[in-house]
């Protein structure tokens, strides 16, 4: 009894000289963690968290809540998770949005305001119309809006990803289309299918339901090889127009979050995205699992932070 008493007591007295940093992982998590998706429902990175989460909770055995916070391109919500404390119980997501937000002065807020874990998805994205157009080919569209420039409206996030691809768009192909404002792709989505604008940039898992039920037309994707479910419908780059539009989606936390918690975060997400019911609830949704960790996801941001920086003029 002396010795497991001695041997405890040895052992707390030696837990109080421990980095708080290696206290906090040993049971980490042990309640829910919150996770901030600053998009509205109904859009890609919301059903695509949704699905990161269902798995990272499997992994954790806690409850991971996604709260939606919409607005100012997806800045209301991050600014939120930023001043959230760092101790592992917020998460939330960034994509490319984020970059321009920051270049265009939507936010001061960029990438590196943020503890990088790592990256989960991409997009597949399409060129989309109101299918009351009548537009089965890019050329269709291509020919109307040349002849009326500004007439045809397209949905985009003013400073966000789509505004940036429109710009590019109406560049590579020589039109001008009148520019419309919504928050999300849902948002976009519903107008678009309402008929309250022309075009927009999307990517295809959130536009599928629309397309499928006739209210849209797919006329090109903006992607390096063809879509495996529209095995049909050319890429911009075999109609001769050299882009590609790609969103990927990635796990960040307010920063000086500790570092064994990170590594934590790291290693479940990892073991998420080789998961095969992950794989195939991204795939039954049309997105694509593209998983870095945090080394190689911070010099792919690190990248992108500054090609976006260079072409954010074409935002004025």
């Amino acid at each position: 009894m002396k010795l497991k008493a001695i041997f405890t007591a040895t052992t707390l007295a030696a837990s109080m000289f421990l980095p708080m940093s290696l206290l906090a992982a040993d049971d980490y998590p042990n309640k829910p963690i919150e996770f901030i998706v600053p998009w509205g429902p109904g859009g890609g990175s919301d059903l695509l968290m949704r699905i990161v989460s269902k798995h990272l909770e499997a992994e954790f055995e806690q409850a991971i809540p996604v709260i939606n916070m919409p607005g100012a391109s997806g800045t209301v919500g991050l600014r939120e998770a930023s001043r959230r404390a760092n101790d592992g119980y917020t998460i939330t997501q960034i994509h490319e949005g984020l970059l321009i937000a920051h270049h265009s002065g939507v936010t001061e807020l960029n990438w590196d305001d943020f503890d990088v874990v790592s990256m989960m998805t991409s997009d597949n994205s399409v060129i989309v119309v109101n299918a009351d157009t009548g537009w089965e080919t890019l050329d269709d569209m291509l020919e109307d809006v040349k002849a009326s420039p500004g007439e045809y409206r397209m949905g985009v996030t003013l400073g966000g990803i789509p505004h940036l691809w429109a710009v590019q768009f109406e560049e590579s192909t020589d039109t001008q289309f009148g520019y419309v404002g919504y928050e999300g792709t849902g948002e976009r989505l519903r107008a678009l299918a309402g008929g309250h604008i022309t075009a927009a940039i999307e990517d295809y898992y959130s536009a599928r339901a629309f397309v499928e039920n006739g209210d849209l037309n797919v006329l090109a994707a903006a992607t390096n090889e063809r879509i495996e479910e529209l095995p049909d419908t050319p890429t911009l780059q075999e109609l001769g127009h050299d882009l590609e539009f790609l969103v990927t989606r990635g796990i960040v936390v307010p920063k000086g979050t500790p570092e064994s918690i990170i590594e934590r975060l790291e290693s479940a997400l990892a073991n998420v995205a080789v998961s095969e019911g992950f794989q195939t609830d991204i795939e039954n949704v049309g997105g694509s699992v593209r998983y870095l960790n945090r080394e190689d996801y911070t010099a792919y941001l690190e990248r992108n932070n500054e090609i976006i920086g260079n072409n954010a003029h074409l935002l004025d």
